[in-house]
């Protein structure tokens, strides 16, 4: 059985400790603890973090492997500090089955660089119409329990209100894609001054906003979940901040990218940056921080959503929504809540790796760093500052290349096993 010692890691709540691995569990934290027969891991300087978890990716298979595949998601994940990915239902065939769920999951176990997590269709076909097996995915050796039509928004309040009523028996969430599509034809930005000097249909914040709203009153009403996803306007912060207040069970997420960039860029008319929710104003950037800061919104979930080239070179009216952000996720994370001095670094391990872990239902993830949890650890140097370039994904829509951000993965433990170590991805996953 391997054993790993990772000496003078400094943890979440500013205290310097070595961890102890053998297996898939951590054995001990303290220090001084005994190298003996372990390869030993120098973190001094770097900050131990439980394993970060992603609530909402696009691994793309099976059907979209042009853009990405679960093992080169996985790898790409590795190497921004994840140990576990719910993996998106828009996949050809959509993941509305038992059977296709099962075989998502079976992918990733094989690639073995994280857990992918499936995420079920709310709907058949993510067509809007019917309700998908939610009960025979929840019952599936996947044993799901987010389910979304990401992608498009469950629109229909009927149909909506059935969901939530539907997973409340297994303790499932609906993960909402808030976007009133009556509202959004032939968007293509945010709605506001850059789009009305550019020409550019605009996309109203209030398409969004309306189905928040319409949601949080029907999980009140049902008595049941409902997670918002990418929520990227002041206004939405606003209703999620009601609801929360008056005790209704919603969680929010929100992505790096409408934490960090806005809707100026859509200047260049360069398509790496259309995507879905649109960037926002700076004054939706501002209050999206200050809501992740004080618990409105729950958690960082990347929405990465490789494409291959042909889709985003290309004329901005043509290209696909969509960027990545699996590797930066932890960089704009530290920007945010650390190097800003609005927060610390147990925050961050909340909103990257507990509350998620928690909204998904992922016991063996998430869990503190102590005695006999799973080890599922990463190890971040807060000191670097790193110019973004190249990326582990198989696509290269990657709208922070250029960019200089803070942090920077070094090493990824996932169920004892280094997926990434020393900055570099292992050659092959744990299985």
């Amino acid at each position: 059985m391997s054993k790993i010692l990772i000496q003078g890691a400094t943890l979440p709540n500013g205290t310097v400790a070595d961890i102890a691995i053998e297996g898939d569990k951590i054995t001990a934290v303290g220090t001084g603890l005994s190298t003996d027969g372990a390869s030993v891991i120098d973190a001094k300087g770097l900050v131990a973090l439980p394993g970060l978890v992603d609530l909402h990716t696009h691994l793309r298979e099976p059907g979209f492997e042009q853009s990405e595949t679960i093992l080169t998601g996985s790898q790409s994940a590795a190497a921004g500090g994840f140990t576990a990915v719910h993996a998106m239902a828009n996949t050809l065939p959509v993941q509305d089955t038992a059977g296709v769920v099962e075989q998502v999951q079976r992918i990733g176990f094989e690639a073995g660089y994280v857990d992918v997590v499936p995420v079920g269709a709310v709907t058949v076909g993510l067509d809007g119409k019917q309700l998908a097996e939610l009960g025979a995915m929840a019952n599936s050796k996947a044993r799901v329990r987010v389910f979304s039509d990401d992608g498009k928004c469950v629109h229909d309040p009927v149909l909506m209100r059935r969901a939530l009523e539907y997973v409340k028996s297994f303790g499932g969430v609906i993960a909402q894609h808030a976007q009133e599509p009556r509202l959004t034809e032939g968007a293509q930005m945010n709605e506001g001054k850059v789009s009305a000097e550019l020409g550019l249909t605009g996309w109203p914040s209030v398409a969004e906003e309306s189905i928040i709203a319409r949601d949080v009153l029907l999980a009140e009403h049902v008595g049941s979940r409902v997670h918002i996803c990418h929520l990227s306007t002041a206004g939405s912060v606003e209703i999620v901040r009601w609801a929360k207040a008056r005790g209704i069970n919603v969680t929010a997420e929100v992505t790096p990218h409408h934490l960090l960039l806005t809707d100026e860029l859509a200047r260049s008319y360069d398509a790496v940056y259309k995507v879905n929710p649109p960037l926002r104003t700076q004054e939706d950037v501002i209050a999206l921080r200050a809501a992740l800061v004080d618990g409105t919104i729950d958690i960082i979930a990347t929405d990465h959503a490789p494409h291959p080239a042909e889709a985003k070179d290309c004329e901005w009216q043509a290209a696909a929504f969509g960027m990545l952000g699996l590797e930066i996720a932890a960089s704009v994370a530290q920007d945010v809540l650390i190097d800003s001095g609005a927060s610390n670094w147990q925050r961050l391990a909340e909103v990257l790796s507990h509350n998620p872990a928690r909204i998904g239902s992922l016991d063996e993830q998430g869990q503190e760093i102590a005695a006999g949890s799973i080890a599922n650890i990463t190890l971040i140097d807060p000191s670097v500052k790193r110019e973004i370039s190249t990326s582990h994904s198989k696509s290269s829509n990657n709208p922070y290349r250029g960019l200089t951000l803070p942090g920077a993965v070094v090493h990824t433990i996932y169920r004892g096993y280094p997926t990434l170590a020393n900055g570099v991805l292992a050659e092959a996953g744990r299985n």
